[in-house]
């Protein structure tokens, strides 16, 4: 009985925004990696994000492992992105101190 060696792809999908999730879930791979980071282990990772497999946390930490410089480029742009959305929406929301302060002073007469 011999044994056969799998070579096996990541549990990594990238969707139509870019964005890469782990196994067939929504959990996206910044959630797994920087869990991983704060010293989590994949058991916990699982519990906190019961749709992930055990198996498919720790192949993506694996990937992430073999394949840190990568992954932690993938993981600054993300985080640009995510600064960008963040500024965006601090600009369009409105000021809403002058409503609230005529709100407040009606109610007060």
């Amino acid at each position: 009985m011999s044994f056969v060696l799998e070579q096996e792809t990541p549990p990594l999908q990238a969707d139509v925004t870019g964005a890469v999730r782990v196994g067939h879930t929504r959990v996206l791979l910044e959630t797994v990696i920087r869990a991983f980071q704060d010293g989590a282990s994949p058991e916990a990772i699982v519990q906190q994000y019961s749709t992930l497999s055990l198996s498919d946390v720790y192949n993506t930490i694996g990937y992430y492992l073999r394949h840190q410089d990568a992954v932690e480029i993938y993981l600054e742009q993300r985080e640009q992105l995510a600064e960008v959305v963040r500024q965006r929406l601090t600009s369009v929301q409105p000021d809403l101190s002058s409503i609230r302060s005529r709100l407040l002073a009606r109610r007060h007469q």
